[in-house]
């Protein structure tokens, strides 16, 4: 078995990508030319170059142990990465095998119940005052009452690889969701036992030849416009696309030159803005699918936008900036400036009075538009911050009793939820084992659904922080989201599962 180097550069770009690096992905792919390689990412399972590494240390391992004469000896510890790939190592190892099996063959009348090749001596000797024996690690398992039972989940398959997104529509139970395959879809979950769940097949095209062929780019965005009748994708092949709700493509938005990674629809539902790696943020009306306005302020590959009202927005970057455009004015309302490494996302809350913004910096910031240094510097993560959310509540929103909540999600396994009026952390989630990716308040605020690399999705009270339920998936999650009437919610994962959880009668 042999690897050309478009295959191995192949493999590295989809472990950057399911690692989260999605713009270290990008740059490794343009400079190794990824897009000319003709390799079908939907043939490319999950976790393929761990595996493949996996698989070649087992043999590597496999290699060592075999003798001169052809048999085993037994190694006593595994060998590591580092270990496998430094031929000296792997020499020394073997000689170590070979001397000690030699050893034993000449030592008169040994047996493996006295010479502690089998590791009877050596676990004797830690019994006593030696190398104390590992504990068991903690059982992080959820009590009963906690589990989401499966009956109380349905599973959709479909896609053909990793499922980055995922969004309700905003007033049935249509599910839609974006997965590195090429592909959107959208599953009807109405209610409807005696069915499996109808799902649309959105195919992202392109034009190649005179004919439309797959593009093979992932789905990196899609949003629902205010009245569920129209979906909007944005997608690595720099095109953003509008769909109805019965899967027809209504308009092909054209001007990026790149990817785009991240897509809004305004309130109003006149427009929708989108952010790409050419450093650019675009305003397109969505009636024409022309481009209304192009911002070009940022000097790197633009991350993140969210609309502050109908006309104006927020637009973040790997050049560590902020800036708050505004349509037909052709410079930055605002620029915010504090954070010393990329920015992952910015969300203004539901007044649009404050912005928080999450980054590589392992740090989160609130800015006001009256000030040009940040209200808030909360730091408390121990490393990058991949998403921010704030909650459904506070003052002129649907739950004005509530207080306004900021929850954060990072890649050192816990979710933080924020009080952002005093600036302190209220409550640290702590249930996960690995990167979370995607928090979600439910629509009246109670709730926050979180989703991680762990392939679990939990759902916690906001007011005490406790653990309320807890499902395990497949695969890692990239995305939780709650349907309009908090009942159910969705999850989208890395082995191209989507499933959504029933939390009626739980």
């Amino acid at each position: 078995m042999s690897f050309t180097s478009d295959e191995v550069n192949f493999l590295v770009y989809r472990y950057l990508q399911e690692s989260g690096f999605h713009h270290s992905a990008y740059t490794f792919g343009i400079e190794s030319h990824i897009s000319q390689s003709n390799i079908n990412g939907a043939l490319v399972p999950p976790a393929a170059l761990l595996n493949i590494l996996q698989k070649g240390l087992q043999y590597t391992e496999a290699e060592i142990t075999i003798g001169e004469d052809g048999t085993e000896t037994r190694l006593t510890e595994s060998l590591s990465l580092i270990d496998a790939v430094t031929p000296d190592i792997v020499a020394a190892r073997q000689n170590a095998h070979n001397a000690q099996k030699q050893a034993i063959k000449a030592e008169p009348g040994s047996g493996s119940e006295q010479n502690g090749v089998d590791g009877t001596t050596c676990s004797a000797a830690s019994a006593g005052g030696g190398a104390a024996t590992p504990s068991a690690p903690e059982n992080m398992d959820v009590d009963q009452s906690i589990e989401i039972p499966a009956n109380k989940a349905t599973v959709l398959r479909g896609h053909e690889s990793e499922v980055f997104i995922c969004a309700w529509n905003p007033s049935t139970d249509l599910l839609a969701s974006g997965s590195g395959d090429s592909t959107a879809r959208i599953w009807d979950m109405s209610d409807n036992p005696a069915t499996t769940p109808n799902q649309l097949v959105l195919r992202h095209c392109i034009q190649k030849g005179g004919a439309e062929v797959p593009s093979n780019k992932d789905v990196t965005s899609l949003d629902w416009n205010c009245d569920g009748n129209l979906l909007a994708t944005g997608s690595y092949d720099g095109y953003a696309r509008i769909w109805t709700t019965d899967g027809t493509l209504a308009s092909t938005l054209g001007q990026h030159k790149g990817p785009i990674f991240a897509l809004k629809w305004n309130k109003r539902g006149n427009y929708i803005l989108s952010a790409g790696v050419d450093k650019t943020t675009i305003i397109w009306d969505a009636a024409s699918g022309q481009c209304t306005q192009q911002f070009s302020f940022h000097s790197a590959p633009a991350l993140d936008v969210d609309w502050q009202t109908n006309q104006s927005f927020a637009s973040c970057s790997t050049d560590q900036c902020i800036h708050v455009c505004r349509l037909n004015i052709d410079k930055p309302i605002k620029s915010f400036q504090g954070h010393t490494n990329e920015v992952n996302a910015i969300k203004w809350d539901p007044q649009g009075q404050l912005l928080a913004s999450c980054s590589d910096d392992m740090t989160l910031k609130i800015w006001s538009m009256k000030q040009d240094t940040c209200v808030h510097d909360l730091q408390a993560h121990s490393k990058e911050i991949y998403t921010i959310k704030w909650s459904p509540t506070g003052p002129g929103t649907a739950n004005p009793n509530m207080n306004l909540i900021l929850a954060s999600a990072s890649f050192d396994s816990t979710v933080r939820l924020w009080d952002v009026e005093r600036g302190v952390c209220i409550h640290t989630l702590t249930k996960h084992t690995e990167p979370v990716y995607s928090v979600a308040f439910s629509p009246d605020g109670k709730f926050l659904a979180s989703g991680s690399f762990d392939k679990c999705v939990h759902i916690w009270s906001t007011q005490t922080g406790g653990l309320v339920h807890s499902y395990k998936g497949t695969g890692g999650i990239f995305e939780v989201c709650w349907n309009s009437r908090g009942t159910k919610v969705g999850a989208s994962a890395s082995d191209g599962s989507v499933f959504v959880l029933d939390l009626r009668k739980l």
